[in-house]
């Protein structure tokens, strides 16, 4: 119990980190202005997907032990993110794009890779124990999620979710793990294997896979439905919050605590990755993937039809099925991707399946999400025009998941397996 109580410990923070401020900072660039580049901040997170893990993790296997690497990464990243959370607490209102942006881009790009490192530290940590990976990691990785949502309940109980002190919670959380990391079991560098290269580990000779129509339409669909995946991360709760200037809302539980509302999606994820294993033999990869896809539709639509008052079921029901429209989707396609691709690709098509999805997929997700809101809501000063803007965009949203997932059904061919889910490939 020892060593993977200390693995939960880390996996706690971790996530915890990223909750402080993921689902928040949304609201507090509104309040200050900033309302308009939302969606360059989430996006940034995709563009240093794109790149940093791959260069982090080279830096791993060659030279620095994973732990201790974790260790500087999450020091850097709360150094900056306080130095972020410092100067919009010094500025008010007054907070310019530029110096704000900038801090937190040397933030996110340090914390990205720590989300690999740290499950790369955990598998050592496992395998040096000699204990089943397969079995003993996912108990583990749950709480992260668990970190996750009590971070966002500690920003929205702390009042933080519309001001800087989300960064300023960030930070510590970095600082206490950036400490941690260093005391965790050494991991090996080069352990049992060739060094990677820059182009293995940006997944660049996956891209042979594109040869195979399967694999091709494959990693297209993926990149397709990973424009959705950091839209609600980004909007969600400026647009629940927003009702707060509507008086028929504004006295409203979801208006005035939106971090607890949207904290539901993350308990769905836990609850629904226990699901993945039974649908996965059930229905298989295809018919999977397609529920995460109409799951999407179902996510956007609800927020384009409800509101904190009456239609507060509408946003509830809208939680509960993010579960399946994240899992079902990420975790799946990483199963998919292990189960179909040669020993020899499988670690650059990971990769590249992560270029796709949380890289390509999402920047363009949250940049096209922010010309839509734009359009439709930031262009109108009225409380109840706003509202009615966030609607059409969300509907929006909903339209482009559908046209996704019609798509798919028809183009995307793959005869299920059912002996073939789960296996150990070796």
């Amino acid at each position: 119990m020892g060593i993977k109580f200390r693995l939960i410990v880390m996996n706690f923070l971790q996530y915890a980190i990223w909750g402080a401020y993921l689902t928040s900072m949304g609201s507090y660039l509104y309040g200050v202005g900033l309302e308009s580049h939302i969606g360059i901040f989430y996006a940034m997170q995709g563009i240093v997907s794109l790149f940093m893990p791959a260069v982090i993790g080279i830096v791993a296997d060659r030279w620095v032990p994973a732990q201790r690497l974790l260790g500087m990464c999450h020091l850097m990243a709360a150094l900056f993110m306080g130095a972020a959370g410092y100067y919009a607490g010094t500025t008010g209102s007054e907070v310019q794009f530029a110096t704000l942006f900038t801090l937190y881009t040397f933030s996110v790009a340090f914390y990205m890779p720590t989300i690999a490192l740290s499950n790369s530290v955990a598998y050592s940590v496992l395998e040096s124990h000699r204990l089943d990976t397969v079995k003993s990691f996912p108990p583990i990785r749950v709480w992260g999620t668990v970190g996750f949502i009590c971070s966002m309940l500690v920003c929205d109980v702390g009042g933080f979710q519309t001001t800087y002190m989300q960064f300023v919670q960030c930070a510590v959380l970095g600082v206490v793990l950036a400490i941690y990391a260093v005391t965790l079991p050494d991991c090996p560098v080069n352990r049992g294997g060739e060094k990677k290269s820059l182009v293995e580990a940006l997944g660049l000779r996956a891209f042979s896979l594109f040869r195979q129509k399967k694999m091709a339409l494959f990693f297209i669909f993926s990149m397709l439905l990973g424009v959705s995946l950091q839209i609600t991360n980004g909007f969600a709760n400026p647009f629940i919050t927003s009702f707060r200037d509507i008086p028929e809302y504004a006295s409203t539980f979801g208006a005035n605590h939106a971090n607890a509302l949207i904290s539901l999606s993350q308990v769905s994820e836990t609850l629904c990755i226990l699901l993945i294993p039974f649908c996965l033999k059930r229905f298989g990869i295809k018919n999977v993937m397609l529920m995460a896809m109409l799951a999407w539709v179902f996510r956007f639509g609800l927020f384009g039809l409800g509101n904190p008052g009456k239609g507060v079921w509408m946003f509830i029901l809208s939680m509960i099925v993010y579960g399946v429209a994240f899992d079902f989707f990420n975790i799946s396609g990483s199963l998919f991707v292990n189960n179909e691709t040669d020993t020899t690709i499988r670690s650059s098509a990971q990769g590249l399946f992560m270029i796709m999805t949380n890289g390509i997929g999402a920047t363009i997700g949250t940049l096209g999400a922010q010309a839509v809101v734009n359009r439709f809501v930031y262009s109108q000063e009225v409380g109840a025009a706003q509202a009615a803007g966030w609607s059409t965009s969300w509907l929006i949203f909903a339209g482009y998941a559908l046209c996704v997932a019609v798509v798919f059904a028809l183009v995307f061919k793959y005869k299920h397996d059912p002996q073939k889910i789960g296996e150990v490939q070796h």
